[in-house]
């Protein structure tokens, strides 16, 4: 039987008073209700926000997985794959990042799988980007090296293999730097 005792409206009133540990408490006791399943995503989207917000992000990426397992929608559920990819990105769990994009591609029309690939790329630059901006140089190789090893155009990968070449150098890696720039 659906539990139908309460609104979205009436969660989002009762999550106002709580901190973010208590609205995670809250709103994982609905998860073991049957709920109707407007609500049910509604609740899983509120989740998903709280723990990438607390740095869940693990947590936040497989609420997404769940939602997309849950959608009818194809591009519901490219959607949401797509969106557990970025959260892994974030993550630095490459693996599961590339597994998330593969379920988006499966699911996805042959034009959709291009748009996806160019987004997870475009992603990972932008993270890349935001760490060598806080100079978290160690993260932002990671990413780079991980971009690498994608599609990528020979004036793309140039440009990454370059910023690579820095970062190495900046710290201290001098035989990887080396070892890139005989690549070019």
């Amino acid at each position: 039987m659906t539990y139908t005792g309460i609104s979205k409206s009436e969660i989002e009133e009762n999550l106002k008073s709580k901190g973010d540990f208590m609205q995670i408490y809250y709103l994982s006791g609905f998860l073991k209700k049957d709920l109707p399943f407007d609500v049910k995503k509604f609740v899983h989207l509120k989740l998903a926000e709280i723990y990438e917000r607390k740095g869940m992000l693990k947590d936040a990426a497989r609420i997404f997985d769940s939602l997309a397992l849950s959608s009818i929608a194809f591009s519901e559920k490219v959607k949401y794959y797509t969106k557990e990819a970025e959260i892994y990105i974030r993550a630095g769990i490459f693996d599961d990042t590339d597994r998330a994009m593969r379920k988006a591609m499966n699911e996805a029309s042959s034009v959709e799988r291009d748009e996806i690939y160019y987004s997870i790329k475009d992603f990972y630059k932008k993270v890349a980007k935001e760490y060598e901006d806080q100079l978290k140089r160690n993260n932002a190789t990671k990413v780079y090296e991980k971009l690498m090893d994608m599609r990528l155009a020979d004036v793309e990968r140039n440009e990454i293999r370059d910023k690579l070449i820095k970062l190495y150098e900046k710290l201290g890696k001098f035989n990887e730097a080396k070892m890139l720039e005989g690549l070019s």
